[in-house]
């Protein structure tokens, strides 16, 4: 079983896997939150989306609260804000928990991946990022301080959207 069949309600609660909101395509998994410093990522991530959408490459958002309360809203508070202020397009997922006990099975498997340091485990604060290809595998991971526009993210991003165009 691939991540990509787990089930995960959009962010207007409506069910689905993790699959059908990918579309089977790559994607890249964030932990997005609406009051935090990094909030202003949302506006690479979109550019990032919108660049690689034709290939059938996606941006994921994933709400997040666990990080000093800085994703509160409900889902349309979050929906209107992400879309009047970062004009974001891109899938969202419900409101998860990313650690501990509450964590969503999807976040169970992405955190055994590691980092660039080799670094593994806990989601370390909101904006971290997962590559996922097109059968679920886990192959990148980036911590929250890389930009959606940092060249080692993007050209992982293409990489794995041209491999599966």
């Amino acid at each position: 079983m691939s991540i990509l069949d787990l089930p995960i309600n959009r962010l207007d609660g409506t069910p689905a896997t993790l699959g059908e909101i990918t579309g089977g395509k790559p994607a890249l998994l964030v932990n997005v939150a609406s009051k935090c410093g990094l909030t202003p990522q949302y506006a690479g991530l979109e550019t990032l989306h919108e660049e690689l959408a034709a290939s059938g490459f996606t941006v994921v958002g994933v709400p997040c609260n666990q990080f000093l309360g800085q994703e509160p809203g409900t889902a349309e508070e979050i929906e209107e804000f992400c879309s009047a202020t970062y004009g974001v397009t891109f899938p969202m997922t419900e409101k998860i928990e990313v650690n501990g006990e509450g964590r969503h099975p999807i976040y169970d498997e992405l955190v055994r991946t590691p980092d660039e340091q080799g670094e593994a485990g806990d989601v370390q604060w909101n904006f971290e990022k997962f590559l996922v290809d097109g059968t679920g595998r886990v192959v990148a991971r980036f911590r929250p301080g890389v930009e959606p526009d940092d060249p080692s993210l993007r050209d992982a991003a293409r990489a794995l959207a041209a491999s599966a165009a």
